[in-house]
């Protein structure tokens, strides 16, 4: 799971649901004139209202963030996690909606009201239903709930650091080094032997020339992590049309191949694909 994938809607929803469970526990009805004393009942009293209103709301709140936090889309009854989710938080939207206004009709007495816990639990639905529904549609709902840190430029695969001549730590040739067998600049040469002329050789031998600088190779693709602004689909690397993965925003995902206009990504559980959407992406 990856919980760096919610968004500010996805927080939306669990604040909402936290202010639900906590309306469940509340009293439901409200009595004018009545003395403290006297035991109001709350949702849980009531199975109907407490499962078609707050329990509803809460299951749908956890399915869409457990939709949103799994690797994988999964289904139940050809819907989706997320899908199914939102749902029930519409249903129980619509059932606190209509509980408040038939909150009288429990007693035939002019002085019951709605209770603090039905107006809260109304609320409560409310804003889950709206978050639930809008967050795909809201450009700062779908914003990342939480920022991801900024990861450190990766080296490019196979990198070696450069060694051989030219680079430090290689000794260079300069003044008062010669050639294998030539005396250094204010040395003797040995008895009996003749110092070189015109930087010849020793025995005639022509001193080595450094060979020709080698083409450099055009400049490879360098691995970089990236960040999408909004969900996109990953497809596999074979074509097909079926996405095996969504990259979600507020994630860094590591783009390891220029593949056209695409990028081949690797997701942080070792999966491969493609991304062929790659507009508005951040760099890291």
């Amino acid at each position: 799971m990856n919980i760096r994938s919610l968004t500010r809607g996805d927080g939306v929803v669990i604040g909402a649901a936290v202010l639900l469970f906590i309306a469940s526990f509340l009293a439901t009805l409200s009595v004018d004139g009545a003395s403290g004393d006297i035991d109001l009942p709350n949702a849980w009293d009531n199975l109907g209202l407490v499962m078609g209103v707050y329990v509803a709301g809460i299951i749908g709140a956890a399915l869409i963030v457990l939709s949103r936090v799994l690797p994988q889309p999964r289904k139940v009854a050809g819907l989706e996690l997320g899908q199914f989710g939102v749902a029930l938080t519409v249903f129980s939207a619509w059932t606190a909606f209509w509980s408040i206004l038939d909150a009288t009709g429990v007693a035939d007495d002019s002085r019951v009201s709605a209770g603090i816990g039905l107006i809260l639990g109304l609320i409560a639905a409310l804003v889950l239903a709206a978050a639930a529904v809008a967050t795909p549609l809201v450009p700062a709902l779908k914003a990342a709930l939480i920022s991801a840190p900024r990861p450190a430029a990766p080296q490019p695969y196979g990198g070696q650091p450069p060694t051989g001549y030219g680079y430090p730590g290689q000794q260079q040739p300069g003044a008062g080094y010669g050639y294998p067998g030539q005396p250094q600049q204010g040395q003797q040469p040995p008895y009996g032997q003749q110092p070189s002329q015109g930087g010849a050789h020793p025995h005639g031998q022509q001193p080595p020339q450094p060979a020709a600088a080698t083409p450099q190779p055009a400049a490879e693709f360098a691995p970089f992590w990236f960040a999408v602004p909004v969900p996109r689909s990953l497809y596999g690397e074979d074509g097909a049309p079926t996405p095996i993965a969504e990259l979600a925003p507020g994630t860094w995902y590591l783009a390891i191949e220029q593949r056209g206009p695409g990028l081949v990504v690797q997701t942080p559980d070792g999966r491969r694909g493609v991304l062929q959407d790659t507009t508005g992406i951040q760099r890291g």
